[in-house]
């Protein structure tokens, strides 16, 4: 026996499960929201489209009130749960998952770092250098919409494959949170950050002493929220935080009641939020002369795979193995398909632009994230096509 806690192997088996079947059906929603907000921005009333997301609506009392607009209020408050689910899912897969030891968490957390670097230096190479702060929008997988595509092919497509691809988002999305946190935080203030860290504290001490306390956890949430967006630091850092903080015993109930509503409601009000880009004027040669655009199509659709196919070559050189049915040709296919980078490279380039570049960023996640999903299922339609379904 050990003194780690372990989350019980059913528990295990019905949270990835559910993990995946909430993904794949968010990432359906997510394409509706896309195309509803494509067609609405671009519609006759397109002025109300823009009108809803800028109303603005005061939460709080007093002082300690903020007056954000619809927009921030999604893309600061509801996404915070999003990631919320995301720290919970990295701790479960640190626990007992693929990310257990180092062994099983090696493979995956190599081919991660090459899926961020490549996109990266490709968008570094391409970009000017009044672009470069958006260097890190091409870094991120977008996992619903990746799994989506994977999940399309059924059997065909081996369980070890999705599990590989998850892990792998999974350190992708640790490597967005620190590139977040670290490079799109500005102006911080000392006073609210030791206060988010208090919180913080808090909340391991209450893990410990009274984990089912649940009351007493979203209040300290809810307050590291205030003071880490107070602070100076994008507020959905605090979700992350909240999330690898949660006592081990409630992370799979948690995670059961708040994914279905990351994964089927607030991540698709997202992209509803975010998608609505006016194509009228010169909004398509803009976004097509601008090598920034470029730089964002080029580095998912071939820096994603590069740099993780050649991450998880490397990583074979060095002994490591890949998980049983997987080839280095699912690999490949892999890596496209990790091409797709929707929310958090949306998430990021509002982060990174101004007003005026955003929408060209925003267009050029759309094209270069279609154009890794039709690729990546070509390639996975070639790399599958002998499988067959077990009997």
């Amino acid at each position: 026996m050990t003194g780690r806690q372990r989350v019980p192997p059913v528990l295990l088996v019905r949270s990835l499960r559910d993990f995946l079947a909430a993904e794949v059906a968010g990432a359906v929603l997510i394409c509706v929201a896309v195309v509803v907000a494509l067609v609405w921005a671009n519609s006759p009333w397109s002025e109300t489209y823009e009108s809803l997301l800028h109303t603005r609506s005061n939460v709080g009392i007093g002082s300690l009130g903020l007056d954000l607009d619809v927009h921030a209020w999604i893309g600061d408050g509801l996404m915070t749960l999003f990631f919320l689910v995301v720290g919970l899912e990295i701790k479960r897969e640190m626990i007992d998952g693929e990310l257990a030891s180092v062994r099983t968490a090696a493979l995956p957390a190599i081919a991660a770092l090459g899926g961020m670097v490549g996109p990266a230096a490709i968008y570094l190479l391409v970009a000017p250098s009044s672009a470069s702060r958006g260097w890190a929008i091409p870094m991120a997988t977008d996992i619903a919409l990746a799994l989506g595509v994977l999940t399309a092919f059924g059997r065909r497509v081996p369980t070890g494959a999705k599990v590989f691809l998850l892990a792998l988002a999974i350190v992708d999305d640790i490597g967005a949170i620190a590139v977040i946190a670290v490079a799109y935080s500005s102006g911080l203030n000392a006073g609210y950050l030791l206060g988010a860290v208090g919180c913080a504290l808090m909340v391991v001490g209450l893990s410990r002493v009274r984990p089912d306390f649940g009351a007493g956890f979203v209040i300290l949430g809810v307050t590291m929220w205030w003071f880490t967006h107070e602070a100076g630091v994008h507020a959905t850092i605090a979700g992350v935080v909240m999330g690898l903080l949660t006592p081990v015993s409630r992370i799979e109930r948690i995670e059961h009641r708040l994914h279905p509503w990351t994964s089927l409601v607030i991540v698709p009000l997202f992209a509803l939020a975010n998608a609505g880009i006016d194509l009228g004027g010169d909004a398509l040669a803009g976004a097509a002369s601008s090598r920034m655009s470029w730089a964002i199509v080029v580095g998912l659709v071939v820096g994603k795979p590069v740099g993780i196919t050649a991450a998880t070559w490397l990583g074979r050189r060095m002994g490591l193995d890949l998980p049983t049915g997987v080839g280095i040709a699912q690999i490949v296919a892999i890596g496209v398909v990790g091409g797709v980078g929707f929310t958090v490279s949306i998430f990021i380039a509002d982060l990174a632009l101004d007003g005026a570049s955003a929408p060209s960023a925003k267009l050029a996640i759309l094209v270069g994230s279609t154009l890794a999903a039709a690729f990546g299922s070509i390639a996975l339609w070639v790399t599958t096509r002998s499988a067959q379904a077990p009997r």
